[in-house]
């Protein structure tokens, strides 16, 4: 993980301007020495939206969100903090220097290929809507029912069979060369000749979360066209097809509010999705859907996932392998019954969108697709057949990470094959420790579950104690500094709380700067990647503290459970410790809730 460092932060949090940041995504309005905006985080009528001029912070009225420019972009574009600095440092040309690194500055390196890429998919459009080549591809678009304004809306464009005429483009644009092959826009041989990429393809910009094109999908419409149907950039700086998910720059916003998605195959069939209404939709880049693809969903918080891929074997058996990733996270999977032979495209064009709609209502769940189609590989009318498929689905189902849900599934399963339910173990399972899940990024050193507990609540106040006072209110009044074990979590806590007594902004960024040491930053860095979900800001924060006061209580029972065997111990020492205990026993710790009264008078005056 880089970390930057503190002068480069320093540097950048000087250079930005606030209004320049949200204007392209609010409509700001300048109202004296305040701009205002309706608040893209609830809804209303009347604008309570307010940045002051000049100020590094804004505030609603209506519902308390307040933050900096990192905090919109983590609230707003879902972006997690590297990628919030990363773009701002990019749009305010501040070169970050990183810690402990000779990489160089990411932002300027990207630059040359970003600007690459976006001159790239405006020749491709240009050779789809005016070239007599482009014209012929246009035909085959409107043959599948797609219109001039789904092309104009997603940029599609067409590469032209001549192999070197982009790059003679990019050229005359001052794009080096070198630029090019590194955006994926052209290839060298071994003989040194380059040439464009993509030729004699439609195709279509993949975005990242701000809509900058970082790279493309392209698909043959003729036979004769060499190489498989679709192909993608290669691998570079900007695109890693190991993670990039199509059609989330369009649905990130409604996935991270809903907290579901769907996950289809092509990208017609994504866009078409999105271009209907149905914008919580992704695809893969033409590879199988794996970790990096689900770190992105669940980086927005998905809590439901559609399957809706195409309607044949292959993409049953792509549906079973994706279906488990998430269930084993926990996650709800629902597979979408498509016609045979269809895919969400031809559906679409076929029954429009009340057609999805009611495929969406009607949908499967994950087991009872698993035993469908798992079932085909054993002969259930003999008695082993059924066995080994009971063993098949029983041994998945418990390599799952989530109890509850194992502990349901198996309980289904018991039902849907009429098996009793002691026959597969349910009452036998394990269930183990709620309180304490670990957390990868936070555990590539060996597990701490102190520090995963901890950086859990620290994660809620930093994320979102700003937009929610009460929240930092309750933290204040149920723990203090001593009550933490790990180091930085301890010393993120005590900044935290310094800012928040002097009534200072705890932005995200400010906070940053305090970070002295590299492994401090390297371990904010990490914990801000992950997200809270706003929605449940109340009950994930008093889990936190319960969780953190409740291990505090046992430690304290354990540390009287210890005195009381020392064979020195004096009788009057031993019937104190043994009365502390019981008290302690009998008054397990509750989390104090703020009063209203206390809420309103600490949040009456915003700090701006």
């Amino acid at each position: 993980m880089d970390v930057f460092k503190k002068e480069s932060l320093e540097l950048l949090r000087s250079r930005i301007d606030l209004v320049e940041v949200l204007s392209p995504h609010l409509a700001l309005k300048n109202s004296g020495s305040v701009f205002k905006a309706l608040c893209p985080f609830h809804e209303e009528k009347t604008p309570s939206f307010i940045i002051k001029r000049g100020d590094s912070h804004y505030h609603c009225f209506g519902c308390g969100a307040h933050g900096d420019a990192i905090a919109f972009l983590m609230g707003y574009l879902k972006m997690n903090f590297l990628e919030a600095v990363e773009h701002l440092a990019e749009r305010f040309q501040v070169a970050l220097e990183r810690e402990s690194s000779h990489k160089g500055d990411l932002s300027i390196q990207k630059a040359p290929l970003k600007e690459a890429l976006e001159k790239a998919a405006s020749f491709f459009h240009f050779c789809l809507l005016h070239t007599k080549e482009g014209h012929e591809a246009l035909s085959y678009l409107y043959k599948r029912g797609i219109s001039l304004d789904f092309i104009r809306s997603f940029r599609l464009g067409w590469a032209p069979s001549q192999g070197n005429l982009l790059l003679r483009f990019l050229k005359k644009e001052r794009v080096s060369e070198e630029s090019a092959q590194r955006a994926g826009l052209i290839r060298v041989s071994e003989r040194g000749f380059a040439r464009d990429f993509f030729s004699e393809r439609i195709t279509f910009p993949i975005l990242d979360k701000l809509g900058a094109v970082i790279g493309f999908s392209a698909r043959k419409i003729k036979e004769s066209t060499f190489g498989g149907k679709y192909i993608n950039t290669p691998d570079t700086l900007l695109f890693k097809k190991s993670h990039v998910l199509f059609g989330l720059y369009h649905s990130r916003k409604r996935i991270a509010k809903e907290q579901r998605a769907i996950v289809v195959e092509g990208q017609i069939d994504a866009l078409r999705l999105i271009h209907e209404g149905f914008d919580f939709v992704v695809a893969a880049q033409g590879t199988a859907f794996g970790e990096g693809h689900l770190g992105e969903l669940l980086s927005l918080g998905v809590r439901h996932v559609y399957l809706a891929l195409d309607a044949d074997r292959a993409g049953e058996a792509a549906m079973v392998k994706i279906g488990n990733l998430f269930q084993k996270l926990g996650i709800e999977v629902s597979i979408l019954d498509l016609p045979k032979g269809s895919d969400p495209d031809t559906l679409l064009q076929e029954a429009g969108p009340e057609g999805f709609l009611k495929l969406l209502e009607k949908r499967e769940s994950y087991l009872s697709f698993l035993i469908k189609t798992t079932s085909r590989e054993f002969d259930l009318d003999s008695p082993s057949g059924k066995s080994q498929l009971v063993r098949r689905l029983s041994e998945q189902i418990r390599s799952w990470d989530e109890p509850v849900m194992v502990h349901e599934s198996l309980r289904l399963l018991s039902q849907l094959l009429h098996i009793p339910e002691r026959m597969i173990g349910v009452d036998e399972l394990v269930v183990p420790n709620l309180y304490v899940k670990r957390e990868e990024n936070l555990s590539s050193q060996p597990f701490n579950a102190d520090k995963v507990m901890e950086s859990d609540l620290v994660r809620w106040l930093l994320l979102s104690g700003t937009n929610h006072p009460q929240i930092a209110l309750r933290a204040r009044r149920n723990l203090k500094k001593e009550d933490f074990r790990d180091p930085i979590c301890k010393k993120l806590f005590d900044l935290y709380f310094a800012l928040f007594d002097e009534e200072k902004p705890r932005d995200l960024l400010a906070i940053t700067i305090q970070m002295k040491e590299e492994e401090e930053g390297r371990f904010l860095s990490e914990l801000l990647e992950k997200r809270v979900s706003l929605e449940r800001v109340d009950a994930g924060v008093t889990e936190a503290i319960q969780k953190l006061l409740i291990r505090n209580w046992m430690e304290e029972r354990e540390e009287l459970k210890a005195k009381l065997q020392d064979p020195t111990l004096s009788e009057e020492k031993a019937l104190f410790f043994v009365k502390k205990f019981d008290e302690l026993k009998k008054s397990p710790p509750q989390v104090l809730i703020e009063s209203k009264d206390l809420v309103t008078k600490t949040t009456s005056k915003p700090n701006f």
